[in-house]
């Protein structure tokens, strides 16, 4: 219980956000600066990890992309919570077989966490990736943003609505060091700006993504200046769920989010009804939002799948199948994960989006 006692030190109660960003991101016990937390020996796996064909596939769509906007001669590429590298490693292999896109490319990461920035740049190994900490290191030219399982990890507050009042959710330690919730009365900022979201409107618990918002402002603004896009690829709900999506991770096992504190993953669903709302308001052009499994069927993954499969033995073949399945089964990620593209330039056609 050391660790929890170093997030109460300077306060007596931290906000539900606060609390998650010290667990997850503090420096020196944060998970994501402690542990590995990707692959069968980490405690979760990500789309990249699964199947070299969901990063062929973002590849695939990055270029079409840059042929929408023109072929420009200078194109910035910027992921977003690049993990453990997986996902740009094939990208970066993809890019050379398209030699005029590959010479237009500048690849960035943006990555807080230094440990996984080591990881990182150990498993790609690149001199033509740039790893920024601030949207302005970012070159002049159209731009592309893109993440996958990005915005689930950034921490979230939560509010409850009890008729016309707005109460916020506080952790803190009780006498025997057990952390406790209460609610304390909403900041008026905080509520006029969550009443500025219709999509909130019959909510009584409300997931509020005020720092998400707050990273996605800067992207926004770098793509009013470029012209752009981001692309973001996370699991989430369409309809509010008038409850905590709070969940824990270790080990590939859920987790109560206050056990293994700091070893464990703790994230939050996705409002992509919100999330879209966000955008709009911020003047830029969303497409409908579509599942991964819609996405991926429409770049080609089942066609690219039995092209490769033609080549392998049955094992092979059945191990390449398994993986596939997990990415489109509506009852594994194909539903749950969607896919929203928000954007600043007049083509509006886009692949895999009617």
């Amino acid at each position: 219980m050391k660790t929890n006692l170093n997030f109460f030190k300077k306060s007596k109660s931290l906000s539900v956000d606060n609390f998650f960003q010290n667990v997850l991101y503090d420096s020196k016990f944060g998970y994501y600066n402690l542990k590995h937390p990707f692959g069968a020996k980490g405690d979760f796996i990500t789309a990249p990890n699964i199947s070299k064909l969901f990063c062929e596939m973002i590849a695939i769509w990055i270029i079409s992309t840059w042929e929408n906007l023109g072929k420009p001669k200078k194109l910035n590429i910027v992921e977003l919570g690049p993990g453990d590298g997986s996902l740009i490693k094939i990208l970066l292999k993809v890019f050379q077989k398209f030699p005029e896109f590959d010479s237009s490319k500048q690849i960035y990461l943006f990555e807080i966490s230094k440990f996984l920035k080591k990881m990182q740049k150990k498993n790609i190994k690149s001199s033509k990736i740039k790893w920024i900490q601030n949207f302005n290191q970012i070159g002049k030219g159209p731009i592309i943003f893109f993440g996958n399982e990005f915005f689930d990890a950034i921490p979230i507050k939560q509010f409850k609505k009890r008729g016309k009042n707005f109460f916020e959710k506080f952790y803190y330690l009780d006498k025997n060091f057990k952390i406790k919730e209460n609610y304390k009365r909403a900041l008026n900022t905080d509520i006029k700006y969550i009443k500025s979201f219709r999509s909130l409107k019959n909510s009584k618990f409300i997931e509020f993504p005020k720092l998400g918002f707050k990273e996605l402002n800067k992207i926004i603004k770098k793509i009013k200046k470029n012209n752009g896009c981001i692309l973001l690829i996370d699991y989430g709900y369409l309809k509010s769920r008038n409850k905590s999506t709070l969940q824990s991770i270790y080990k590939h096992k859920k987790n109560h989010i206050f056990n293994n504190l700091t070893k464990a993953d703790i994230t939050a669903h996705v409002n992509f009804a919100l999330l879209k709302e966000f955008f709009l308001k911020n003047n830029l052009k969303v497409k409908n939002i579509i599942t991964q499994k819609d996405f991926l069927s429409s770049l080609g993954i089942n066609e690219r799948a039995e092209i490769i499969s033609k080549k392998m033995k049955f094992s092979e073949q059945s191990n390449l199948y398994f993986r596939l399945k997990r990415l489109m089964e509506p009852s594994q990620m194909g539903s749950l994960f969607k896919v929203i593209l928000a954007y600043k330039f007049n083509n509006n056609n886009f692949y895999g989006f009617k």
